[in-house]
């Protein structure tokens, strides 16, 4: 086999799909992989030029084929589409990220540390805490707005909501005297609202 010096790798979570081409752009390498043999492949292989797609788990495939000697570029996917020549498959893509490797004026997604991507996973979840609890607050805006009771609106109205819940016309007038399953309703509040 000629001497590969690039490969594009398309990823999934249990195939992997690799094109390479010799010094004459000459493809010599269209090869599928499970995950478990992938990584016998490049051991085995001379240090070489590797581009993957900016996706899922692509830092950590980037950091493993590091370790093994060869480099590794990812590129992000909308500069990855205009290559694919043919339909949208896992062959023609792993093409593509060979052929988009190859320009001059590529640019590439720098591969991330253990570290670095931990840091933004520990912002991303924070986020998403934030979000959830505004979400909540403001859902109970809106049950205690049904009553005719309004809060401040910020994530941290729980003190107007307790003092709601102490008005003692508004649980003789709603709470008390409406029938069904306002039971209930009112054990939930009670649960969300202690004291």
């Amino acid at each position: 086999m000629d001497q590969i010096t690039r490969i594009g790798m398309d990823t999934s979570k249990h195939i992997f799909q690799l094109h390479g081409v010799n010094t004459a752009e000459a493809p010599v390498l269209r090869k599928k992989l499970r995950r478990k043999e992938m990584m016998a492949f490049f051991e085995k292989l001379a240090p070489t030029a590797v581009a993957i797609e900016a996706c899922g788990a692509s830092h950590h495939w980037a950091r493993r084929l590091q370790s093994l000697g060869h480099t590794v570029k990812l590129i992000p996917p909308q500069l990855v589409k205009p290559y694919v020549k043919r339909g949208k498959n896992d062959a023609a893509d792993a093409e593509a990220l060979c052929e988009a490797m190859s320009r001059p004026t590529m640019r590439f997604v720098p591969v991330k540390t253990v570290e670095q991507q931990a840091a933004l996973m520990l912002v991303g979840v924070r986020d998403r805490l934030i979000r959830n609890r505004t979400q909540l607050a403001n859902a109970i805006r809106g049950y205690a707005a049904e009553f005719g009771l309004t809060a401040a609106r910020s994530s941290r109205c729980s003190r107007a909501l307790r003092q709601m819940r102490r008005c003692q016309n508004w649980r003789a007038n709603y709470l008390h005297s409406t029938a069904g399953n306002i039971g209930s309703y009112k054990h939930a509040w009670k649960k969300l609202m202690p004291g």
